[in-house]
């Protein structure tokens, strides 16, 4: 029986060591979770092997000799493709999609990580075949073996929940990325392979659980309740003028915040400053509160300050808006030569100087997520889910009021990431340049004809070409695309956008990674051009604003490649995320610059600000960037940025931000307050988020809402 058990967990061990090694490198983390799993878990199959009897036994034996090497191995192969762990979600509800679209990635990434994949191996090849040699056999348990198996289970069972209670009890930082806000990557990173197939199969048996028993209100193209409240005002954030930088802003280098050109306060230009809120029946909000969930729900939006308007409110009032979700990109991708339409749409409009581009679970859906939604993705599939929640706060319902069509593009599969179910529900006519799995007799009419609709990644600029027409000559408009040129793999063989660029960074002296992806980033720049050209010749360029922001940076690079992108050294801080936000509208006479700190959480109250809606700030996890809030980037690991202080959570790195004169931003008798009241605010808006989606609670605040 000890022999059994012993190669068992034995073997896990050895799965986890190398599973941290080769994901994580050195990095330090906390076994003592994982061995009492293992523990357990051993003991339980050890228990199955030892009842079972002849042909059963063995295919219980090599099924846990050989299952968690499989598993183990196939989130090696996810993390190295995706730096994000491999969940139940992805694997039920993403194998079509890895199947059609990912394989060449999965197939590199196999090839990457084989060193390591035949090490976890080793031990399913030789000890059964050293046993056997031995002459040792599978032992058939008497009532003795199973008692002893059943005291090496309970002592798992039983320490491994006396070690979630004493984390909880001294408020460890384990227990909380574990339990509270449970992080995949931070739990396979700090705890081990086997706590995060542990913690996912929980987390997703309660969803699953609380799905049940709620009914499904689907509402597509649900728009805002007709409300009111407080007309919008604000105060200034920004300097306009200023010369510019092609960089990024570094922290520290001036002062982070916002600034104006000074003004009298009985200048009657100034706005008349209001909060941006809806009129709210608290007690109805709360009395339509049942549970904890939405009675926190209540407390939290009751409790909050709404952000005020600002001198830049209703600035684009009556504009039409293009919103793009630029695949894989970032400030790297900008050259004044390679790139020109980007590089002038970046260094005019509206410059932020640090913009932060957080990496998600899901990546890229999370990406389009957060950029359209305001809210922080609550784990995988974010956007999936939300098409069973009704959605009156996002750009189409405010255009809807003031009969705007909003339409929506993909230059991929209409059912990739269920895109055909979420984007109608948020109110866009949604359509895609090919089927995917859908039928054509129920969903042909959704589909754009353009050329080449079949090359991996497709082409931006084909998708430019044959989508433009469709809405360019209406009054107004609002159109939001999903690109995919910019998409990894970066190579010239498996990448069509790159191989069709490749002449042009011919003369690039980069690897073949950042090459490639210039490449591939030159057809997003070709895109652009195209529809301000469209626009132009339509007569609607001064008319319309272009938003665009990326859904991740190009993870699809390794790091020594994203460095040699970027000419310097991104071990710094949060510095991989940083990126670029383009907010331009041709009519800009000057580019106005921001230094506070910010992400795409604060894209959708920020548009709403500028186009003068009248909304509710307390909806949102984000703020509006030209307010007079201090800015924060909130990251999935409960990392964070805000414009005093850049905070790490694993191991408590904090880098204090200074002013001109070298000085830190926050006082010395101060910093323990302001840190502690930062983190407190992260945890609130994840959780807010969660909520958001979990409760499907806006329809409680619509019906909370003054008619």
């Amino acid at each position: 029986m000890i022999v059994l058990w012993g190669v068992l967990a034995g073997q896990a061990v050895w799965l986890e060591l190398v599973y941290h090694l080769s994901g994580f490198g050195m990095a330090v983390f906390n076994p003592i979770y994982a061995l009492l799993l293992i523990t357990a878990w051993s003991g339980i199959w050890a228990m199955l092997i030892g009842l079972s009897k002849n042909r059963v036994k063995k295919i219980i034996y090599y099924t846990a000799i050989w299952l968690p090497v499989i598993w183990t191995g196939a989130q090696l192969v996810y993390l190295r493709i995706f730096r994000q762990p491999l969940l139940w979600a992805a694997m039920i509800r993403g194998t079509g999609d890895a199947l059609s679209d990912y394989w060449r990635e999965t197939l590199e990434g196999i090839w990457s990580t084989l060193p390591f994949l035949i090490l976890f191996m080793l031990p399913a090849l030789v000890i059964p075949a050293l046993l056997k040699r031995l002459g040792w056999e599978l032992p058939q348990f008497g009532s003795l073996q199973v008692m002893r198996t059943l005291v090496i289970v309970v002592i798992g069972i039983s320490g491994s929940a006396v070690t979630l209670q004493i984390g909880k009890i001294l408020e460890l930082d384990f227990y909380e990325e574990y339990v509270e806000f449970y992080d995949p990557l931070t739990v396979a990173e700090n705890l081990g392979v086997l706590p995060l197939l542990h913690g996912d199969t929980q987390q997703s048996l309660q969803k699953f659980i609380k799905a049940q028993k709620q009914p499904k209100t689907v509402m597509a193209g649900a728009s805002a309740k007709d409300v009111s409240g407080e007309q919008p005002s604000a105060a200034p954030s920004v300097t306009a003028g200023e010369p510019g930088q092609d960089e990024i802003m570094k922290p520290g280098v001036s002062k982070p915040g916002v600034s104006k050109p000074s003004e009298t306060e009985d200048d009657p230009k100034l706005p008349v400053i209001r909060p941006q809120e809806f009129s709210l029946d608290y007690e109805r909000l709360h009395q339509l509160a049942d549970n904890e969930q939405q009675t926190w729900l209540a407390d939290y939006i009751q409790s909050q300050v709404p952000v005020n308007t600002n001198e830049y409110t209703g600035m684009f009032k009556g504009y039409n808006l293009i919103f793009l979700t630029a695949e894989g990109f970032c400030t790297y991708a900008i050259d004044e030569e390679l790139t020109p339409t980007l590089y002038q749409l970046a260094n005019s409009g509206f410059v932020c100087r640090n913009y932060y581009t957080p990496l998600w679970q899901t990546s890229t859906s999370d990406g389009e997520y957060i950029n359209i939604t305001g809210l922080i993705p609550d784990q995988q599939y974010s956007m999936r889910r939300s098409a069973e929640n009704v959605q009156p706060y996002v750009l189409p319902a405010f255009f809807a009021q003031e009969g705007v069509k909003s339409y929506a593009y993909h230059n991929n599969s209409l059912s990739y990431y269920d895109r055909y179910l979420s984007h109608p529900n948020l109110g866009y006519d949604f359509k895609a340049c090919k089927l995917g799995d859908l039928e054509e007799a129920e969903w042909g009419s959704k589909v754009f004809a353009m050329e080449q609709p079949n090359q991996w990644p497709a082409s931006d600029y084909n998708m430019m070409v044959a989508t433009v027409p469709e809405y360019v000559n209406e009054e107004r408009f609002h159109v939001y695309y999903m690109t995919v040129s910019g998409h990894m793999n970066y190579t010239f063989k498996s990448n069509a956008m790159s191989s069709k660029n490749k002449d042009a960074v011919a003369e690039l002296e980069l690897s073949e990674g950042p090459k490639a992806y210039m490449a591939c980033n030159i057809e997003l720049d070709k895109a652009m051009e195209n529809l301000l050209a469209q626009l132009e010749e339509a007569g609607q360029l001064e008319n319309t604003v272009i938003c665009l922001s990326t859904d991740h940076y190009p993870y699809g690079l390794s790091d020594r490649e994203y460095e040699e992108l970027a000419g310097r050294d991104l071990s710094a801080g949060k510095d991989k995320f940083r990126n670029t936000l383009i907010l331009w509208n041709a009519g800009m006479e000057e580019p106005v610059y921001i230094d506070k700190a910010c992400g795409p959480m604060d894209l959708l109250p920020t548009l709403l600000n500028l186009f003068g809606f009248e909304y509710d700030s307390r909806m949102y996890a984000g703020r509006d960037i030209l307010s007079d809030r201090e800015g924060m980037v909130i990251f999935n690991n409960r990392d964070f940025v805000t414009d005093k202080v850049i905070f790490i959570e694993k191991g408590d790195i904090t880098t204090w931000l200074q002013d001109g004169e070298g000085n830190d931003l926050v006082p010395d008798d101060e910093k323990e307050e302001y840190l502690k009241a930062a983190r407190q605010e992260v945890k609130d808006r994840y959780k807010f988020s969660a909520y958001i989606i979990q409760e499907n609670y806006y329809s409680d605040v619509q019906q909370a809402a003054a008619p």
